[in-house]
Parts: C-alpha cells; structure tokens; sequence
C-alpha cells in the first residue's frame, strides 16, 4: 500500500476501495472517535470521579468519628449524672448565709483546741469575691505555736463539715525570749477560704444587674 492508493479512490465508490485502506481509515475514524470520546466526556467524568473519591474520604472519616461519639455518649451521660451528683453533694456543704456565722464559730474553735495561740483574726466581708453559684469569703488567720500545733489546726480544718480550703500560707520563726521560751516558735499566716451559696434572690438580683448593663 502506497500513497497512490489513497489519490485514486474513488469517494462514491467506498465499497470497492482496497481492504488495507479501509483498514486504515476505519482505525483513523475508531481513534478520532475514542480521543473526542476522551476529550468531551471521559476526562471530565475522571475529575469527578477523584472529586467524588476525596469526598469519600472525607464522609468516611467523619462518619468514624461520629460513630465513635455515639459508642461513647451512654459513658458520657453516665459520667454526667455522676458529675451532677458530686456537685450536688457539694452544694450541700456549702453554708446559706444564716448558717455562715456557725461555720465561722467553728473555724475559731478549731483554732482554740489545737494548741496555737491566735493574735490576729480577720473575716474580711467587704472583700468577698462574687461568683455565679457561690461567694467565697477571705479568712486572714495569724496564729503562734509549734509544727504540731500547725498540723492539728489544719487537720481540724480540713475535717469541718463545711469546705474550707486553706492558701497562701507562710511559716517564720519567732524571736527566742530572754528565758529561753520556746512553746511558740513559730508563726504562721494563712488565709482560710470559705463558700457561701448565692440564693435564688442573689442570683436573680444578678441577672436584672446584667441586664441593666447591656442596655
């Protein structure tokens, strides 16, 4: 096959052309077909398809996660009713403001019995810190005595039925007297944190405050 054999064809006359130049021209015309077939129509499809491929991965880690979550949200509820319980329980050890002066009697009481001598005592109510559920009130406590006065009187603390916690606490030694005295060699100063509860008037006295604020 020559080029003489594709200038002598006769166009009307298709049938009678050579077997090889129909060949020819039958796989040009099949591979323009496929390449516009490509061109117009399978590369897009291709795009879509690593599109629609990311987008599996995607859905597919999220959907892992949130089959994780929902495995878990029954711990998590019963996590939160135990959380809920401790709160309340909480909640229940702190004073309303009548029953505040008992747990301030027994703060001093449990200063008196443990051995160490207190010349300074100071509730400072003017400087109570307000938060949403409770106030915490400042207890500056300075008493004199020895470190196993020291350890009763925080141990009786921490024993109250009320939560009482206990901060900034800082321990000097004292001057030796002329007699050689030395039932109170130490000093130590500390500040004993009381709770209160905000009533239910409190916090709606609160909300109107806020309120009033933003208008």
């Amino acid at each position: 096959m020559n080029l003489d054999d594709f200038s002598n064809l006769d166009p009307q006359n298709f049938g009678n052309w050579p077997i090889l130049v129909k060949g020819v021209i039958i796989a040009v015309l099949c591979a323009a077909a496929l390449f516009a077939g490509y061109w117009f129509d399978t590369q897009h499809q291709m795009g879509e398809l690593l599109k629609v491929q990311a987008e599996e991965g995607t859905l597919k880690t999220t959907f892992e996660t949130k089959q994780e979550k929902a495995a878990t949200l029954p711990k998590l509820i019963k996590q939160l009713a135990q959380i809920r319980n401790i709160l309340k329980t909480l909640y229940k050890k702190l004073p309303n403001e009548n029953k505040l002066p008992d747990l301030i009697n027994d703060i001093g009481r449990a200063v008196s019995t443990s051995g160490v001598t207190s010349p300074d005592w100071d509730t400072l109510y003017k400087k109570k810190e307000m938060e949403d559920i409770y106030f915490m009130i400042p207890i500056k406590l300075q008493v004199r005595g020895n470190y196993h006065a020291f350890g009763k009187l925080i141990s009786d603390l921490s024993e109250l039925n009320r939560i009482v916690t206990l901060h900034n606490i800082t321990i000097k030694s004292n001057k030796v007297s002329n007699n050689g005295d030395t039932n109170e060699p130490l000093t130590m100063n500390m500040t004993a944190q009381i709770y209160r509860y905000r009533d239910k008037t409190e916090k709606d006295d609160k909300k109107n405050k806020k309120k009033k604020g933003k208008k």
